[in-house]
């Protein structure tokens, strides 16, 4: 997991900040200068704390738990969904339903409507349907497909959010702290950052800062799950050896056993039989 250079960040444009007058009081310690009424962000601490949000979100990876990528915003939809996909995590990319995480069960329900209509599809119970049923039921999998589709395989609740501007996605960013689900995000000069709980201070409208800092944090993932995959394997190789151990020696004590019995028949029959000798001859 390598954390980006200053030079980097400086590239993808990770230090402008909104204007002057726009700014939030809070984020005045990610502030490095004014210039020409934009903020500029301290690229020290942006990469300061993206290398430690990477960290947290490579130990939740590891652990087998789901991070929600979430970003609304036209320049971000198509890098989250890049990254999200390369690392097999959920991902909302349109708007964000009401209620998702706070009213999960009902969400459920929604997505399981759109494995119904799947179901029915592939049975043959859609052929039997009218021409305008058929249409009905093919926009509504169409809608469900387009606002759900990529949360399908999201059958628990996420672990962690990670969020590109916690602005714009503040219902978002509410209802994961209603439930004690850790934020992480990409605040810039404008936003209130006490909400979040792994900030990452850098400009959240060029493309190119995005792409950065969701290269990094994905990096950090993939590297999570690769090592949750080798423990696993180290584990079952682990079971393996103990249980071919614990199996060895009871078969060879039940050899023993099987053994000593038809090695001390022969024995028993020629003592009987030197008695018999001895008492022919007398």
């Amino acid at each position: 997991m390598a954390t980006p250079s200053f030079e980097q960040l400086l590239d993808a444009q990770c230090h402008f900040g909104h204007l002057k007058r726009k700014w939030n009081p809070a984020m005045a310690p990610y502030i490095f200068m004014e210039r020409n009424g934009i903020h500029i962000i301290d690229l020290y601490k942006t990469a300061a704390k993206l290398d430690e949000a990477a960290a947290a979100l490579k130990q939740i990876a590891k652990s087998g738990r789901k991070v929600l990528f979430v970003a609304t915003k036209k320049q971000a939809k198509e890098s989250i969904e890049n990254h999200a996909q390369s690392v097999g995590m959920p991902y909302v990319t349109e708007r964000w339903p009401g209620g998702m995480l706070t009213n999960f069960p009902t969400i459920r329900k929604a997505v399981k409507k759109m494995t119904t209509i799947d179901k029915m599809s592939k049975d043959g119970t859609f052929d039997n349907l009218s021409k305008r049923e058929k249409l009905q039921i093919t926009r509504q999998r169409a809608k469900l497909e387009k606002n759900l589709g990529s949360i399908a395989d999201l059958s628990r609740l996420p672990n962690a959010l990670f969020v590109v501007d916690v602005m714009k996605e503040h219902i978002a960013v509410a209802e994961a702290k209603r439930l004690g689900i850790p934020v992480f995000g990409i605040v810039d000069t404008n936003s209130n950052p006490e909400d979040i709980d792994f900030i990452i201070p850098a400009n959240d409208d060029a493309s190119k800062s995005i792409d950065l800092i969701l290269d990094t944090v994905c990096s950090a993932i993939a590297e999570g799950l690769e090592e949750r995959k080798v423990e696993k394997l180290d584990a079952a190789d682990e079971e393996k050896g103990e249980v071919v151990a614990e199996a060895t020696p009871g078969k060879r004590r039940r050899m023993r056993r099987n053994d000593s019995p038809k090695d001390a028949a022969p024995a028993e029959a020629e003592v009987e039989e030197v008695e018999e000798t001895e008492e022919s001859a007398e």
